[in-house]
Order: structure tokens, then sequence, then C-alpha cells
């Protein structure tokens, strides 16, 4: 018999109160605690489209040993979203499809030289809870193929608390007067702040292909982080490896060191590291007490690296309106 889905902190408060004179009044939000996982798998360019490489299985490893409630995948392929399926059934997550999403950035396409040798190639979502109901956002083409995408679902008990992931494109073209990655950046932006207008609290993981001091991350980072590797910030969100002492405000690289990939990009990196991309935001309003953030070394169980890119971990308490 499966176990019910654990959640880390109890409900504070819930149900609707009634002011004097019995006129009911919204609920109070309630607070709780999730660990969030994110890991760009690079699933064809180092793994081949292939569930058997070893990638999948430590994947499914690492959000089993990190306790994460939310899993966010980049660069998934469709066979291998299907095992990494099997092995969370094993593993005792709900049976079924409800507790995780695909959406595709590339369809199936007959030339098997594309990404996943013609499968579907995307983003993932897993929970360790029941989802609610899923949607996909388009984002500003790049015009490399393929669409990259704004993947959220809200947990099917609290359908104010979204879990969002989504892989902004590593160009940096101008394309109608801007750059595309700005534009795409704007785009996940915007859907988080209707978010936001609806009540919604929302966690979101990806790979953001931007490092946290860039000036096109400022409209993200709140002013409250203020430190001399990340300035001039306007945002309303913090990032759950922000206060990493090694690195304050950025956090931990996120990025290995395969096939000449990973080298800095700009000429004096902060604290001297390779890129830090993936990341995991949370809306600094919502936030409850201190937060956590980490980078997990790349596992070496694929017959050498699973990946280009860390395993990104956080835990955060939020408020979330019920």
């Amino acid at each position: 018999m499966r176990m019910l889905p654990r959640l880390l902190v109890a409900v504070v408060a819930f149900g609707a109160m009634l002011l004097p004179g019995g006129v009911a009044r919204a609920a109070d939000p309630v607070v709780e605690t999730f660990n969030v996982w994110q890991w760009n798998v690079a699933g064809w360019t180092m793994n081949q489209g292939s569930a058997t490489t070893g990638m999948v299985a430590a994947a499914a490893a690492s959000i089993v040993n990190q306790n994460a409630d939310f899993a966010s995948l980049n660069e998934i392929c469709w066979d291998q979203y299907k095992a990494l399926q099997a092995r969370l059934d094993q593993a005792g997550w709900p049976e079924g499809t409800s507790y995780s999403r695909f959406a595709a950035v590339r369809n199936a396409e007959p030339n098997t030289s594309a990404a996943c040798g013609g499968e579907p190639f995307g983003i993932a979502l897993f929970s360790r809870q029941q989802l609610g109901t899923s949607s996909q956002y388009a984002l500003p083409v790049d015009g490399n193929g393929g669409v990259h995408k704004l993947l959220c679902t809200p947990l099917a008990a609290r359908p104010h608390l979204r879990f969002c992931s989504t892989h902004i494109t590593g160009s940096n073209e101008y394309i109608g007067g801007t750059r595309i990655n700005v534009q795409q950046l704007a785009a996940v932006l915007g859907h988080l702040q209707d978010f936001y207008a609806n009540g919604d609290t929302v966690l979101i993981g990806g790979d953001f292909n931007a490092r946290p001091h860039f000036g096109r991350l400022d409209n993200w980072y709140s002013p409250s982080l203020d430190v001399p590797n990340n300035i001039a910030n306007t945002g309303e969100h913090r990032e759950l490896d922000d206060l990493e002492p090694s690195c304050p405000g950025v956090g931990e690289t996120t990025v290995g060191e395969i096939n000449g990939k990973g080298e800095a990009i700009d000429p004096e990196p902060p604290c001297d590291q390779r890129p830090k991309i993936d990341l995991l935001f949370v809306r600094e309003s919502a936030i409850v007490g201190p937060y956590t953030g980490d980078s997990l070394e790349i596992s070496t169980n694929c017959g050498g690296p699973c990946s280009d890119h860390r395993i990104t971990t956080g835990t955060v308490s939020v408020r979330i309106q019920v």
C-alpha cells in the first residue's frame, strides 16, 4: 500500500473565519515547506535520448535522496521522462501520471538526427503530491528550431501553489530589436506576475542561461539582495542559493567542464567560478523564514558525467492562499 504524500511542515491555519456579526472573511494563508530540485539532464547531447545510460537512474536516486517535493528537468527526451516516471513509481510516488507533466520544446520529427532521435524533447515537472491541470506558455521564438516554453502546474490540494519549469534560450541574438533571451525572460516574468495577481505562490526552477549578476536578471532579483556580486536589482524574487557564503549574491556554480563547456563567459566572473545558470526562484513576499540552496556534483554513473549541468536543490517555506 502506498503512503500518502508527505508535507514537510504542517498547515498553520486553514478554513474560513467569521468576523464579528457573522461575516465571513478569507482564510488565513498556510505556511508549508518544500524541497525543490532542478537538473538540466542533457538528455540528447550527452545521453543520446537513451533511458539506460545511467542518467535516469541518477535523477531518480537524487530526487529520492534529496527528499524532493518538486523536481524540474530540462532537455529531457520523452522515453527518459517515462522511465523516470516508472522509477519514481517504484520509489513510492503516486501511481499513474497525475504527479508529472511534460512540455515539448521540439516535437517528434522524422529526421532522426534531430534532438532525441525523433522523440519529443522538452521540459518536465514531477511532484510528490497530486498535480492539477497544467498550463504551457510558448516563449518568443529564437529561430533555432522548436519553441521554448514555461510549464506550470498547481497542486491539486493547493490550487494557489504552482510549480513551474522553464529553459531560456542560450541565444543572445537581437530579434525584432531586442535580445531574444531578454524577451523570453520578460515573458516568463509576465506570467509569474499574472499568477501573483491571482493570489498564487510560485516556485520556479530552470536553466535560465544567465548568471545571477547579469543585467537581464536585475528585474528578477529583489533589491534586498545588494552585495558586490549582485547589485542594481529591481525585482521581486530571491534565488534559493543567493546566500551561499562562498559566493554571496550568486551561489555555487551549476555548470560542469564537459567538452570545453563551462568556462567563464565574462572576463571577471564573480568568485572566479564557472557559470551558475540553473536557478530556483521564489517571490520574496511569499518566503517565510530562512531558505537554503545547494549545487550537487555531477553524477559520473553514465560511463562518465551524466550531464554538463549540476543538480540544483533548495528548501523554502512559503505562504499559500487557501
